[in-house]
């Protein structure tokens, strides 16, 4: 039974993960990074309301004084 020569498994390896290694940079070289989405301002989405621009003072029943 022969026996199996090993000598060039050495380089064959080294020159196999050279390549993977060398194929994957030019894959991610070509590969386009788009831009992180800046923001936006957001304007104020609260409803005007009327009773926004006035002071009001709510009395509950608890509050008042007994009459």
């Amino acid at each position: 039974m022969p026996q199996l020569d090993t000598s060039m498994w050495f380089t064959t390896i080294t020159f196999m993960i050279l390549t993977l290694f060398i194929t994957f940079q030019l894959k991610l070289l070509k590969f386009t990074y788009y831009p992180d989405p800046t923001e936006k301002p957001i304007k104020s989405l609260k409803p005007k309301n009327p009773w926004e621009k006035k002071w009001t003072k709510i009395y509950s029943t608890h509050s008042q004084p007994p009459h």
